[in-house]
């Protein structure tokens, strides 16, 4: 990795690179990309977009891809089997929660055999946010649930489950997105919680998780801490929270900046997340016009930011050589709770 790289992840628009994208991206050499459903057709499709996007970038560089099961997945059946929602496996946590951690560690591993089949080797995933009750707001089925300890198990379980299988997790939405009840790539959503109740419950699966390289941030505002800028652009939320309290010392990337939560142009967006310190400006909507804007406000990789990227890829993780099809039918038992 070298500090020509800028401290970007970019989209693309269909499902092959264009000319003029193939030029722009060899040019601005973002540091990774992220796939979205407009970017699928095949498996073999997927796998040739990905290899292309390194080729122009002229390295290994990461891909990204947001597959949690249930409403977020970019990949869908038939392409690979249909996943639960966290909160379907939160649920197994009631009666069993040895079930559940299996479920969540088994969605993981076969979660990840499908994104290394099409050259994506970084899931943004598991979900750890943590909503006020069962049920609210935008994030209610995305979550494993409202106990910090069943989110705690259950992440962790379905990250193991992705690094077995060779895909690096991204945690999110850092610090906590479960309180902001509207969905963030409309609205702002706004916290009104104490700083003592977050700590207890918010803050918590992002202070505990274990063994974790990279985060992503909330497009949320915390009154109680910085109320005049929403977390992926408040410098305060970023130095005193979660590097302060919560302690992560991994690859901080913001959420994507092209949601409606942040305010201003993209060109501003951007500027605003590298100055609250993310190390990374996450953009996702493959809009040229755009990308050349967050292209011109992101920084070269550099000091911190460069060492905590390395570091982050590191050693890839290697898939084991499990049965997977014994592993998605023992998957399939523990949803269906034959024990």
């Amino acid at each position: 990795m070298t500090e020509t790289r800028k401290a970007m992840i970019l989209g693309c628009g269909g499902t092959r690179l264009s000319a003029e994208e193939r030029d722009f991206f060899r040019a601005a050499q973002p540091w990774g990309f992220i796939l979205f459903r407009r970017n699928v057709e095949s498996l073999s499709q997927v796998r040739a977009l990905t290899d292309a996007m390194r080729d122009v970038v002229g390295w290994h560089a990461p891909v990204f891809v947001d597959q949690e099961g249930g409403t977020v997945r970019r990949l869908r059946p038939p392409l690979v089997r249909d996943y639960p929602a966290a909160s379907a496996i939160g649920a197994l946590y009631e009666t069993s929660r040895a079930a559940a951690c299996e479920a969540a560690f088994l969605s993981g591993r076969l979660m990840a055999a499908d994104l290394v089949a099409a050259g994506i080797d970084c899931d943004c995933a598991p979900v750890l946010d943590i909503p006020p009750e069962p049920g609210a707001g935008f994030l209610a089925d995305r979550a494993f649930g409202c106990d910090p300890d069943q989110v705690i198990a259950l992440a962790t379980a379905q990250a193991e489950g992705l690094k077995a299988g060779g895909v690096r997790p991204v945690i999110k939405h850092m610090p906590g997105h479960g309180r902001g009840l509207l969905d963030s790539h409309k609205r702002l959503p706004v916290v009104d919680a104490p700083l003592a109740a977050l700590r207890e419950t918010d803050f918590r699966p992002f202070r505990e998780i274990r063994g974790i390289t990279m985060a992503m941030t909330c497009h949320v505002l915390f009154e109680a801490i910085d109320p005049d800028n929403p977390a992926s652009a408040s410098r305060k939320l970023v130095e005193e929270v979660m590097r302060g309290e919560i302690g992560f010392d991994g690859l901080i990337i913001s959420d994507d900046i092209s949601m409606n939560a942040l305010s201003g142009d993209i060109a501003t967006r951007a500027r605003a997340v590298a100055a609250a310190g993310v190390d990374i400006v996450l953009h996702c909507n493959g809009d040229m016009a755009e990308m050349r804007a967050v292209a011109d406000e992101a920084p070269l990789l550099a000091g911190a930011a460069l060492a905590r990227a390395g570091h982050a890829l590191g050693e890839p993780p290697e898939a084991d050589d499990s049965d997977l099809a014994a592993l998605a039918r023992r998957f399939d038992d523990v949803l269906a709770g034959k024990g």
